[in-house]
């Protein structure tokens, strides 16, 4: 099997280091020099001709912006992609989109930057097919969903390591302020964080009640519980999810639209 990872940035890059664990031959498209240098040092082929890449690959990893898919459609002819399973890792770009543009058996891929570590926890749509899900196990967990689930995916999945970084760091700054040093603060605070997850895993309880069990009466973690409620710190991460939410689904919408003319 032959895989083409058609824009090697940030997730192509670690697709391919991942995809690298498996007995296939990969091929890497980049547009600079330095990007070909780079994949050429993984032991792997680097070319800048997408035509070329998609032509001799059973497999093509669409992982270019949405905005430059104009380009890669331009520089492929049409009949390359016939018979190929194309997996696009762009967001907003439909399934249907895909299929009228390539004529290809199309999926789409949602992981995160937690795949440069090989912890990534990305959805694929939707129709399921082994290969597939085998090349995106090799940077994390993977979850079989609806299409329709993508834009709700990328809001709480692939921003979330965003505003799961803030508030840890929101945390740091709470422990600088007591007087605790910032590096002994991040340290501890990624171990607790790695820890509740751990119990949470463990113990297959609800948040909630890893809360009850942590909060005594009259003691530190009910005071500080109050001050989340006043605060409305919980309202506010939900909205922060909805609208991520929002701005996905309107991206999705504002690039069909640009891909209707073609």
């Amino acid at each position: 099997m032959r895989i083409a990872i058609i824009g090697v940035g940030k997730i192509g890059y670690a697709i391919l280091k991942g995809v690298k664990s498996l007995n296939v031959e990969i091929i890497g498209t980049g547009r600079s020099e330095a990007t070909l240098e780079k994949i050429k040092k993984e032991g792997v082929e680097a070319t800048k001709d997408n035509d070329y890449a998609v032509r001799k690959s059973d497999i093509v990893i669409l992982a270019v912006k949405p905005q430059h898919f104009h380009s890669v459609l331009r520089e492929v002819s049409k009949n390359a992609w016939e018979g190929k399973k194309v997996v696009s890792v762009m967001a907003g770009v439909r399934i249907s989109t895909l299929r009228r543009l390539t004529n290809a058996k199309v999926y789409r891929a949602m992981p995160n930057i937690n795949a440069i570590v090989g912890k990534s926890t990305t959805a694929l749509a939707e129709e399921r097919d082994e290969e597939i899900e085998k090349i995106f196990k090799t940077i994390g967990t993977v979850y079989w969903v609806q299409e329709e689930l993508l834009d709700a995916w990328t809001a709480i999945i692939g921003s979330g390591p965003a505003f799961i970084a803030e508030i840890i760091d929101a945390f740091a700054l709470g422990a600088v302020a007591c007087g605790m040093p910032r590096e002994l603060a991040y340290e501890s605070i990624l171990d607790m964080v790695e820890g509740t997850v751990a119990t949470l895993r463990k113990e297959k309880i609800h948040p909630i009640l890893l809360r009850d069990q942590v909060t005594t009466p009259a003691g530190t973690t009910i005071r500080g519980l109050m001050v989340m409620e006043s605060e409305g710190i919980k309202s506010a991460i939900i909205k922060t999810v909805e609208a991520a939410y929002q701005r996905s689904s309107s991206i999705g919408k504002e690039i069909d639209k640009a891909f209707d003319s073609i």
